[in-house]
């Protein structure tokens, strides 16, 4: 089974340049999982052939949201996570298949000045509880844009970003507490030294030096880690200030 995740920085935009359209036709996978769509139901002017669609959208238009594309129909969608009074910012989306669970996810930015990282740290632990929830039941294969470099190799200057959004370690701590609890980051457990990023800013020519963070992942049950054949990152393909990444299992 081949995966492939991509945080498209407005989805609209990114299908006018037909980019995400030639890697699902190259690529050919079985999902897809796109994270920050920015647009609503009615807003979807196109199709993708053989998939099922599956869109959470932010209440706050052109704002976040998720989508996945489905060759084969789940045996259930569900939308967000309980826990905290959660916004509706179309964050979450888990499908249920008969041998694993599927859960793309948007992780909230701490924003410049860590403004948001009350709300952050709130969102990690419920859905750190809806992972061990659904691992209790299926394994779980868990990706997305999930706004944390974990470890100094995963972003060009670690010196200089510690106090940075996707660099705290409040963050950091959170998503070494998610692999705690029984996950692997597939990239890592089969590259343990290989530098590869996968956001770059817009700013100062910042893909074009290199000058990135990895910090959109795939993450799958501990206990399925051996069936992980790899864990792919596009940074060839263009479109967006992320690249797409692939999970092959």
């Amino acid at each position: 089974m081949k995966i492939v995740g991509w945080n498209v920085n407005g989805l609209r935009a990114l299908m006018s340049k037909g980019n995400l359209e030639e890697l699902i036709q190259k690529e050919n996978p079985d999902i897809v999982a796109i994270q920050e769509t920015k647009m609503q139901v009615e807003q979807m002017c196109f199709s993708f052939p053989g998939y099922h669609i599956y869109m959470n959208s932010a209440e706050r238009k052109g704002y976040s949201g998720t989508m996945v594309l489905a060759k084969t129909e789940p045996i259930n969608v569900s939308y967000d996570i309980e826990g905290l009074d959660h916004p509706k910012e179309g964050r979450v989306i888990t499908l249920e298949y008969e041998d694993f669970y599927f859960v793309c996810a948007y992780v909230p930015n701490s924003k410049e000045g860590l403004l948001r990282l009350d709300y952050r740290m709130h969102w990690e632990d419920d859905l750190r509880e809806h992972l061990k929830k659904l691992d209790k039941h299926k394994p779980v294969i868990y990706t997305g844009d999930l706004n944390v470099a974990h470890e100094e190799i995963d972003l060009k200057n670690p010196n200089e970003n510690h106090f940075s959004a996707g660099f705290s370690d409040q963050e950091r701590e959170a998503f070494g507490k998610l692999l705690d609890c029984g996950f692997i980051d597939t990239f890592r457990y089969l590259y343990p030294e290989k530098i590869k990023y996968s956001w770059w800013s817009y700013r100062m020519r910042a893909r074009e030096r290199n000058v990135g963070w990895r910090i959109d992942y795939f993450v799958v049950s501990d206990r399925i880690k051996e069936k992980v054949k790899d864990s792919l990152i596009y940074d060839d393909v263009f479109g967006s200030d992320h690249c797409p990444i692939g999970l092959i299992i």
